[in-house]
């Protein structure tokens, strides 16, 4: 690939990203309340909307902090106020953001409630902003970010040209030495088979197999298939009559690449290389999860439109659909519909594609962040005690 040069922070724990916000992160719902009031107080602060954080237990409390502990250790976050109605809680949170070595502070409501809550982190917040917006911009190469891949509200464009358009971009970032992800294993039915060979070792494909299957024997355990939700209604409108079809199509967005590792739910990559993330096909929910693990940019192949969002991670919605342009152009950022005619080479839309992550990356919205679509889905795996 072309060696793409961009203009990026670097962090101080090495780690390169392309925004730059102070993050007010809300540990529970109740505290989501307490981020509104300091982020419209504050200019420059980011916030966002969950619903959890209380009467969570075992591994669904773990993900649940390696979630919110990852997005705030996210590359497009200069700082982060974690805000929580109990101290403990939120100072595990801010101790784990605290790892990476950018300005952190917490803050419970507990015993102070939410006016005294919202003027110390309002103050602190003021402070991160004059330090955020100072920093400096340096030149990198494309490959240095971490990248997600995500289908969504996919057709048969999305299968014989949007995906692939998007494998052989992560082919070459791959083979450049960049840092990418990609899940959504129920997604992967009927074409795990297939899959299972882009594994770089034995090893790794029968972890994947464990993997997969566990996924797959829990769906099957709850007396359902996958067929209504995979594909869903929009898919089949779309053309895409089965979930083998949906699944073939999928894993196009990694082309020819080696899998070098499997990740757990927001786990983060331990090095530069392909990797697999088990994680549900729910857009807001992989999307979360891809943010938590370090990915600075998504890229999100739709067909009949998709307008899902992130609060710090840029969303790239690319379609080979020429009536979804048309119709929602509003959504899109990169249009590739000409493949399907035959006058846009493979080659030549993944040129197309990389062009417009550098201007993402140099600070140009994508049409989610334009729109406000700022999604977070955390996933969760049980009832609430």
């Amino acid at each position: 690939m072309k060696d793409y040069e961009i203009e990026a922070y670097r962090r101080e724990n090495g780690q390169y990203g392309i925004r730059n916000y102070v993050l007010l992160l809300p540990l529970d719902a109740v505290s989501c309340q307490i981020c509104r009031g300091v982020n419209q107080l504050i200019n420059g602060t980011k916030t966002f909307y969950h619903p959890y954080g209380r009467m969570q237990f075992g591994k669904d409390l773990e993900l649940h902090f390696r979630t919110l502990i990852g997005t705030g250790c996210n590359p497009n976050v200069a700082a982060v106020i974690v805000i929580g109605i109990e101290p403990e809680w939120t100072r595990v949170v801010a101790e784990g953001v605290a790892k990476t070595g950018k300005p952190v502070v917490s803050f419970a409501s507990t015993g102070n409630g939410d006016l005294r809550t919202i003027e110390a982190a309002s103050r602190k917040a003021m402070e991160y902003v004059r330090y955020a917006t100072g920093l400096k911009r340096e030149r990198v190469s494309l490959k240095d970010l971490t990248i997600g891949l995500k289908c969504g509200e996919s057709d048969t464009t999305s299968g014989f040209a949007s995906n692939p358009a998007v494998g052989v971009v992560t082919e070459r970032l791959t083979e450049a030495g960049g840092t990418l992800m990609f899940g959504e294993t129920p997604e992967l039915t009927g074409a795990e088979q297939v899959l299972i060979h882009s594994f770089q070792t034995e090893e790794l494909q029968r972890e994947f197999k464990e993997v997969y299957q566990s996924y797959y024997n829990f769906i099957l355990s709850q007396g359902v298939d996958l067929l209504g939700s995979q594909p869903n209604k929009g898919n089949i409108a779309g053309g895409i009559s089965t979930i083998e079809e949906k699944a073939m199509g999928n894993i196009q967005k990694i082309g020819k690449a080696k899998i070098q590792g499997i990740l757990d739910t927001a786990e983060c990559p331990p090095g530069p290389g392909l990797y697999f993330m088990n994680t549900s096909s729910a857009a807001a929910d992989l999307l979360t999860s891809m943010a938590a693990a370090g990915a600075v940019m998504n890229l999100f192949t739709t067909g009949k439109g998709n307008n899902v969002g992130n609060p710090i991670c840029p969303v790239v919605k690319i379609t080979a659909n020429k009536e979804t342009c048309k119709n929602s152009g509003e959504n899109i950022d990169v249009d590739i519909s000409d493949v399907i005619y035959g006058n846009l080479s493979l080659q030549a839309a993944a040129d197309r594609i990389e062009e417009y992550m550098v201007c993402v990356a140099d600070g140009e919205y994508t049409a989610a962040e334009i729109l406000f679509h700022e999604e977070f889905a955390p996933t969760r795996l049980f009832p609430q005690s």
